[in-house]
Order: C-alpha cells, then structure tokens, then sequence
C-alpha cells in the first residue's frame, strides 16, 4: 500500500513541475491577467504540491493498525488522500477561467478530502494512554 501513496506522491509532483510550466509559458503572459485568475492559477498549483507531499509522506510513514475501526478509518484517510491529487490537478486545468465564482467543487473537494484524509489518520493512528494522546 505504501508503494501506491508514493507512486501518487510523485506523479502530483511530476503535475506541480508541469503546472509550473504551464504557468511560465502561458499566452497571455500571467502577469497580464487579472488578479483573481493568476491567484485561481497559483493557488490551485500549490494545491498539487499539498497534495503530492502529504501522499509522498504516507508512503514513507504509513503505518497501519492491527484491526478494529481505528483500521477501517485508516483505510478512508488512505482513499482521501489518494483522490485529493487528482481532484486538485483537474481543478488547475477547470476553474482559473471561471475566475473568482462558484465552480469551485474540485479544489473545495480535493483540500477537503486533505483535511479528512489527515484527520482520519490521525485519529486512526492515535491512541490514548495514561490520559494523554500518543501515536500507536
């Protein structure tokens, strides 16, 4: 499993380094557009980055737990984290154009399914000893 987060990783970030591409050779120059569609194009890049570090991490770091539903929580923190990136790179390519509106769903998805995916780890992960919060 770790294989898949780390293979998700590095192809977010292979798509951040082609954004950024993308985003030097732009016709019109970025500079030249307004300011709420630059921001819609950089925001939505760094996005990618968010996404291909926190998968890069899981890969490196996952540790799942032995069973139960701290397990089961894993395990929809793990599909979260692998649907953010993609989320997050087609809301680059969708939504700068549409400005500042409300066609936002795949970036407002993708960095919720982040903070879920996360949030579930956590907890999937945590365990309370001694009255206090430690990592299992």
């Amino acid at each position: 499993m770790r294989r898949v987060y780390l293979i998700t990783g590095i192809l977010a970030i292979v798509a951040f380094l082609i954004t950024e591409a993308i985003m030097r050779t732009h016709t019109p120059p970025m500079i030249t557009l307004t300011d709420d569609i630059r921001l819609m194009y950089r925001s939505r890049h760094l996005y990618i980055l968010a996404g291909g570090v926190a998968n890069l991490l899981l890969g490196l770091y996952l540790s799942i737990n032995v069973g139960g539903w701290r397990r089961r929580l894993q395990y929809l923190g793990s599909v979260l984290f692998l649907i953010a990136p993609i989320l997050l790179t087609l809301a680059f390519f969708a939504e700068p154009s549409h400005g500042l509106t409300e066609d936002t769903w795949r970036s407002s998805f993708g960095l919720y399914a982040l903070f879920g995916g996360g949030m579930a780890h956590f907890l999937g992960a945590a365990t309370k000893r001694g009255g206090k919060f430690e990592a299992s």
